[in-house]
């Protein structure tokens, strides 16, 4: 009897058995789908739903409609504007920094030395400190122009008292940042380092190859998609700074360094205008998305010219 001939009902019957495992097998991700949607999809819709609203919170009774009134008054504000720029300057001077050290060191520990595994744990420390920790040690023991580490260390060269915080602030946020998120692209570009095949650098020695060129022609082309994903993950991370600019500048001198957390942390809790910061929230959102996903489809197209 051929498959043809074969009943829809015992086709059925025997399909069924492959789709009720399909269902048991999924059934245990089921809760963390459920959790994922409750913490992440829940919250925005609610943030939509205020950035349709026109409410501050020093006026509870007060409550109406306001369409896209918050939104187009939050892309004309020229405090937002500002934040965006800063955003975008802090986000990619940060990333190249890290990367460019976090490669040179990676590179490294590649090598065969006594204490690697000591100086490889001390490299790897400052990103397992607590970025408020970490801020509040900057700002008092490193920053600070009476008695801060660094206004020591640069003393031979003639530099005193000097305030960076207040006269350098996005330096000296630039400077932590690059500090706390080194270790974590060093660790990504590692495992690449580690991943490559020993046979094809012995092979390039055994013909000859000096180490530069064995890096630019053999080990930089596979760290390739290593180094896009630490910066794609690096990115998307300090995009989303708050602590050090929350305890170390606030947002200042002025406007200097408010990136767009701590421009809705100002709206929601300095100006209580809930619909305003509810707007910017969901601009961030959609631009995040639409810049991860150009990147991401970016890094595809690579890889698939690469094949």
């Amino acid at each position: 009897m051929s498959t043809t001939d074969t009943p829809p009902a015992v086709r059925r019957g025997r399909a069924a058995p492959g789709a009720a495992e399909g269902w048991r097998r999924r059934f245990p991700l089921l809760p963390a789908l459920l959790l994922v949607v409750v913490l992440t999809q829940l919250p925005f819709l609610a943030t939509v739903y205020y950035s349709l609203q026109d409410r501050n919170l020093m006026r509870p009774g007060e409550t109406a409609f306001a369409g896209l009134g918050n939104y187009a008054e939050v892309l004309g504000d020229a405090q937002f504007r500002g934040a965006v720029l800063n955003t975008v300057f802090l986000t990619v001077t940060v990333v190249l920094c890290s990367i460019a050290l976090a490669t040179a060191l990676a590179v490294l520990l590649d090598q065969k030395f006594l204490g690697r595994n000591v100086v490889r744990t001390l490299l790897i420390t400052p990103f397992l400190v607590m970025p408020a920790a970490a801020a509040l040690i900057w700002k008092h023991a490193i920053y600070n122009p009476l008695f801060g580490t660094l206004n020591w260390m640069l003393s031979p060269f003639g530099v005193e008292r000097v305030d960076w915080v207040s006269e350098h602030p996005m330096f000296s946020l630039v400077v932590m940042l690059v500090w706390q998120w080194t270790p974590f692209m060093m660790l990504i570009v590692l495992a690449g380092l580690q991943s490559q095949s020993t046979e094809i650098l012995e092979a390039a020695r055994v013909d000859g190859a000096g180490p530069m060129k064995i890096f630019w022609r053999i080990t930089f082309p596979q760290l390739r998609r290593f180094i896009e994903l630490a910066v794609l993950l690096g990115s998307i991370f300090i995009v989303q700074t708050f602590d050090p600019i929350y305890l170390v500048t606030q947002g200042g001198p002025g406007q200097a360094t408010t990136n767009l957390p701590y421009f809705i942390y100002q709206r929601t809790f300095r100006a209580f205008e809930v619909g305003e910061a509810a707007a910017a929230g969901v601009v961030v959102v959609i631009a995040t998305i639409v810049i991860a996903t150009f990147a991401l489809r970016l890094f595809a197209s690579m890889f698939r010219e690469e094949r």
